[in-house]
């Protein structure tokens, strides 16, 4: 995330915002938990505060808002300021974004690996936003290319498209994502100009063409909702399990078909490289936790040293 040592004297008496105090009963990482949400350095939806502020930037079913959410854990307190139409929906929704209906129990570590990570990590908790189509966009945009090609495009996606951010974020450059229909509207050469390929634009498009569809899987069954999201062309497991793990709080949700997730797993959990077979046999036991597992590996876990060639970026695309 983009990092500023603080904000709140952006806050003039005209943008006064909407606020609310959620005690959630742990120490909440706010900064941690939303990490996923980020989608590479410099993504305009985001913004870190040195201070560990989150900002963030969303389109909801009630319009635009800014957010920004800090944790102070000798209250036991996490506090949320909302700017734009979508405030109240936002801030209702903030307990849940931060994870407080994810259910960690039972999940006991049998890895030594795993168990010291999950003591640096206990009060780690998959977050739900609520907000499919915010994270399918990009998890699209993130498909079969390397993240530095990936982040690009997400960042010339809500530049070029998106809509400044209300409040003091649009101050700071902050922008919300596009609208489903101005999603629907881009034309093709301008996908090809913000280096996104058809494959990946044209199931964009069609997912905002079904946006309204896609937002009420919110609450079904996960099963459900893998289900649905797959029925659409160009959307496949790996993308849905990332946008359950973001939107829908599915701690089960593992990413297979990630290009680096089952070489770090492996490596973090037997000390050996394995394929995404060997990672399903390896993180079967931890049913319905596979997702807490990733994480974990995510922030403690470690890659083996570097011996073939790196995926390249494509230079074949305008833009």
């Amino acid at each position: 995330m983009r990092q500023t040592g603080g904000m709140s004297r952006l806050a003039g008496p005209s943008l006064l915002p909407q606020e609310r105090t959620w005690r959630p009963g742990w120490p909440c990482p706010v900064a941690t938990i939303l990490s996923p949400l980020r989608r590479g350095a410099g993504d305009p939806t985001h913004l870190l505060e040195l201070s560990g502020a989150v900002w963030r930037a969303s389109r909801t079913p009630d319009g635009p808002v800014t957010l920004r959410i800090c944790s102070l854990d000798g209250a036991g307190e996490v506090r949320a300021a909302a700017w734009g139409p979508g405030s109240g929906w936002a801030l209702d929704r903030l307990p849940t974004m931060l994870g407080a209906s994810d259910d960690p129990s039972g999940f006991e570590p049998f890895q030594p690996v795993l168990r010291r990570a999950w003591r640096r990590f206990v009060h780690l908790r998959t977050p739900s936003t609520g907000l499919v189509l915010e994270s399918l966009v990009p998890s699209i945009i993130e498909q079969k290319v390397t993240g530095r090609e990936a982040w690009t495009g997400w960042r010339n996606l809500i530049r070029r498209f998106g809509e400044p951010a209300p409040g003091p974020g649009g101050a700071t450059g902050m922008r919300v994502p596009p609208s489903p229909a101005t999603l629907a509207a881009i034309p093709s050469w301008e996908w090809l100009r913000m280096h996104i390929d058809p494959a990946r634009s044209r199931t964009v498009v069609r997912a905002a063409r079904v946006a309204e569809a896609l937002e009420r899987t919110i609450g079904l069954p996960f099963e459900e909702v893998d289900r649905r999201l797959r029925s659409l062309p160009g959307v496949g497991q790996w993308t849905s399990a990332e946008v359950r793990q973001r939107a829908h709080g599915d701690s089960d949700a593992v990413s297979f078909g990630d290009y680096h997730l089952a070489t770090m797993v492996g490596h973090t959990l037997t000390g050996e490289p394995i394929d995404d077979e060997e990672m399903a046999s390896l993180l079967d036991p931890y049913r319905p936790h596979r997702h807490r597992v990733q994480r974990l590996v995510e922030l403690a876990g470690s890659l083996p040293p570097r011996r073939g060639p790196k995926m390249a970026p494509r230079t074949h695309l305008p833009g």
